[in-house]
């Protein structure tokens, strides 16, 4: 039989962990809603999040894309999402990487991020105020490559992306309507322009960087 060494024989519940759903709306990216918890939830704990998920966007989905864990395998939550007005849901394969690949994906990148604090909070209503702080930053000010470099947020919002807004183009002698990198987009006042790099960080932390260029005076 095997045994569990420490770090893993620690149990999975607060404080060594917090458990963490999310809700991520699969055609902008856009994650649209996190609850924590301090030890496993239960399918009632689930649904009641999703619920509130629901009601803060103000129209249940057609499909939900969940895994096979006890919280969504079940006749409660089959019957929740009938009531709701949702087909019934459709579940990953079991132990398949990437059947659930863009609640995966985010998870992912959370995770990542997280790692990159030097401390986690120990009470959670302010973990799940940093947590609300990376979704912020996940969902306005991170590009998305699948979303071909626009944010969730733009996406979701239908908002004019900021990259096909004019560029600007630091090369002398570059003419204006050459081709550039994906999206193409016009170049800003005349070639050969002088700009600043602006670093800042999203209310204040570090892990969270806003990037951007300004024009030079």
């Amino acid at each position: 039989m095997e045994r569990s060494w420490l770090p893993f024989a620690l149990p999975q519940c607060w404080p060594f962990c917090y458990w963490v759903a999310v809700a991520v709306d699969h055609f902008s990216r856009r994650a649209m809603g996190v609850g924590t918890f301090e030890q496993q939830p239960k399918s009632k704990a689930v649904r009641a999040f999703l619920g509130r998920t629901i009601a803060k966007a103000k129209k249940a989905p057609k499909y939900i894309v969940c895994d096979r864990g006890v919280q969504f395998d079940n006749k409660h939550f089959r019957k929740w999402c009938k009531r709701k007005g949702i087909e019934k849901p459709r579940y990953g394969a079991v132990g398949k990487h990437g059947s659930i690949a863009v609640a995966e994906r985010f998870i992912l990148t959370l995770k990542t991020i997280l790692a990159g604090m030097s401390l986690i909070p120990l009470r959670r209503d302010q973990f799940r105020e940093e947590i609300l702080t990376v979704v912020q930053w996940y969902n306005q000010f991170r590009p998305h490559t699948t979303l071909g470099g626009k944010t969730p947020y733009e996406v979701y919002f239908r908002k004019f992306p900021d990259n096909r807004k004019p560029r600007h183009e630091p090369r002398e002698d570059w003419p204006r309507g050459s081709p550039c990198a994906r999206p193409w987009a016009l170049v800003r006042g005349k070639s050969g322009a002088e700009f600043t790099l602006k670093i800042s960080h999203h209310r204040g932390r570090k892990h969270l960087p806003i990037v951007e260029l300004k024009r030079a005076a």
